[in-house]
């Protein structure tokens, strides 16, 4: 599996953990949120436990009591298969919660964070503790912010809605000169010589605010007349920011700090697309297949999607973000077992050759285990947020599952 598959699958895993953690609500005071950080040692979280273990034995209800110490056993079993904690630290989740009627379960999420745990961290409550994980959902990527005239420039990032400014300069370009002459040519070559020595300037500049910043996903250009034009065409920037900067460049009628809030306010539709714009495209090309006389090498519907991803014909599948369903594996007691999507696989399943009873003997996102099958075939995967007009069609005209072919299949 592709670079990509791996992190779109790492962060899909992340928000839908975390979805379900935080919808989980106790019956009394036993869920129990661990946070390790990578420098912690496993010896002193596991003494920690233990004694968390004997100050459990207070607990007046004997129910109570015992899914707490169920709970840190859970815990304490997972954390013994760790040597040290991974470099980012680990949080551990575990508790019973309630099912239909009086039923519980018992629940444990290993959450491998994308960020460092800074803080040990241990807690009992009725909710589990998940304050610390919540802006590590939120994202982290940002746009590089240029707006250039020949009599200044400004550097900023804008990161969600928050504008902050980098680096100002003015130039020292002197204004025009229309005397005639001699003299106004060799004025006009020093006026070029000056303007280059400030585009560099402010070039070498954006270079070291911006070209480390994996997290940077465009450079905004702005400014009054055609210097910006200039700025972009005449290469001053670095070869690895210009594949960055975002058509077209935008005209402002400053270039200091109002000038950078100008700018992004008038490319607020460009920012837009730009966030968008691989969903966009795929979606599009979906389309574009779907909409020819034999549906040209598009392919929809859970069942169909599946069975060409199995065959390795597909080329990128399109996945929505919302799906929120389960493949299971049941047994039932005659030994039938099959394959089967459920929206919860909690529901009493029944066996679909004799209609009895089935166990349900395995478990999986369906979106993992799409994952899953692509990576044998190095099909690439998509997962399309439902926000987007394309993306609420692709959940509610085909289901959520569809898919661009290598070739067509029968």
């Amino acid at each position: 599996m592709g670079e990509t598959n791996s992190e779109d699958k790492a962060r899909y895993d992340f928000k839908k953990d975390m979805h379900e953690i935080t919808n989980y609500k106790g019956r009394g005071t036993e869920l129990i949120s661990v946070y390790v950080p990578g420098s912690k040692q496993i010896s002193d979280v596991m003494a920690y436990l233990r004694n968390e273990q004997s100050q459990a034995s207070n607990i007046k209800s004997k129910t109570t009591m015992k899914n707490v110490t169920s709970a840190i056993d859970s815990i304490a079993a997972r954390l013994k298969t760790y040597k040290a904690p991974p470099e980012n630290g680990v949080v551990i989740f575990c508790g019973e919660v309630p099912r239909a009627g009086d039923q519980t379960k018992m629940v444990q999420y290993v959450i491998n964070p994308p960020e460092p745990i800074t803080a040990f961290l241990y807690r009992c409550d009725s909710q589990f503790f998940t304050e610390p994980l919540q802006s590590m959902l939120l994202d982290k990527k940002c746009y590089g912010l240029i707006t250039i005239d020949r009599s200044e420039a400004t550097l900023g990032l804008l990161s969600g809605s928050r504008i902050q400014v980098l680096k100002h300069f003015d130039s020292l370009v002197p204004s025009k000169h229309h005397q005639g002459g001699q003299s106004s040519v060799r004025f006009e070559r020093l006026i070029e010589i000056a303007a280059h020595e400030f585009f560099k300037k402010v070039a070498d500049n954006a270079t070291e605010v911006f070209l480390n910043r994996p997290e940077l996903l465009g450079i905004l250009v702005g400014g009054p007349g055609a210097t910006k034009d200039f700025f972009v065409k005449e290469e001053y920037l670095h070869h690895e920011l210009r594949k960055k900067v975002i058509s077209p460049l935008v005209d402002t009628g400053y270039t200091d700090e109002s000038g950078l809030r100008e700018l992004v306010e008038n490319a607020r539709d460009i920012i837009t697309d730009v966030q968008l714009t691989k969903e966009k495209v795929y979606m599009q090309r979906l389309f574009a297949e779907i909409r020819k006389t034999d549906g040209g090498l598009s392919c929809y519907g859970e069942d169909e999607v599946r069975n060409a991803t199995d065959m390795g014909a597909v080329d990128m599948l399109l996945l929505s973000e919302a799906l929120n369903k389960k493949r299971i594996t049941v047994q039932c007691p005659s030994g039938h077992t099959h394959e089967l999507t459920v929206k919860d696989p909690d529901d009493r399943v029944q066996c679909p050759e004799c209609g009895v009873n089935a166990s349900v003997i395995k478990e999986e996102d369906l979106i993992d285990d799409f994952f899953i099958r692509a990576e044998a075939f190095n099909t690439r995967v998509q997962i399309i947020s439902p926000d987007s007009e394309e993306g609420d069609m692709l959940l509610k005209a085909f289901g959520g599952i569809a898919a661009i072919l290598r070739y067509k299949v029968n």
